[in-house]
């Protein structure tokens, strides 16, 4: 069963207005959009990203965004789906200039990667892009306590293999990175840990998220200041 994360775009600097335009300008500069363009958004949470984009190209199609989780208050700058992606796509009549895969690829189980890619770049227009972003294992910055951090190691590992596969994919490819700048209030950090705004988190009791609180509490000042850091493969379909 693929875990619910309800909170990661909800209030945190992802859902800031400065993160998404530095987004929007990195994926610019992946692939040329026009507002004729068709975008779909794989994991989109609430769909601020795309409906961002949206706005910005005035695009004439509204981009389409899939979520297993049921997020009443999704941007309606978007057309929300509540539903599995790997069923959406093998249904699928339509054809995309970009599908975004932003941090969700590791809820799909390994056997499923290439399926998903193999759906995915048959829903692609010639010239189109698979844009699939991941944190960075080697160098990840994201503030933790002691539980945390070994749990976040322990899905690194799987993220590795993950991105291995991919890397294995006969299709077009290229990599770069998207980094971003993060200075959030303790705080609103501890509110996010709470919340459990990361999937390492889902599976903590109570009392370990609180015991984590009281740590990252004593660890960090006021601010919290770190680079986000994202790993990102393009596939093109040629």
């Amino acid at each position: 069963m693929m875990l619910r994360i309800k909170n990661w775009d909800n209030k945190t600097w992802i859902s800031s207005t400065k993160y998404i335009q530095s987004f929007i300008n990195f994926l610019l500069k992946q692939k040329k959009l026009t507002k004729h363009s068709k975008i779909l958004d794989i994991g989109c949470g609430r769909g601020k990203i795309t409906g961002s984009l949206s706005s910005k190209l005035k695009l004439i199609n509204k981009p389409i965004g899939l979520d297993i989780e049921n997020h009443k208050d999704f941007d309606k700058r978007i057309t929300f789906k509540k539903t599995n992606a790997i069923k959406y796509l093998k249904d699928n009549k339509k054809k995309f200039d970009l599908i975004l895969i932003k941090q969700t690829i590791h809820f799909f189980n390994l056997r499923d990667i290439n399926k998903i890619l193999s759906y995915s770049h048959a829903s692609l227009e010639v010239g189109g892009i698979i844009l699939i972003l991941t944190l960075d294992t080697k160098n990840n910055e994201i503030p933790t306590f002691s539980l945390m951090k070994q749990k976040l190691n322990q899905s690194f590992k799987r993220d590795i293999l993950i991105w291995k596969k991919l890397l294995q994919l006969n299709i077009k490819k290229n990599i770069t990175k998207f980094n971003f700048k993060v200075s959030v209030k303790k705080n609103t950090y501890l509110k996010m840990i709470k919340q459990r705004y990361i999937s390492t988190l889902l599976k903590f009791s109570s009392l370990q998220i609180s015991n984590g609180i009281n740590e990252i509490n004593l660890k960090y000042k006021k601010n919290i200041l770190f680079n986000d850091k994202l790993k990102c493969i393009i596939f093109t379909k040629v």
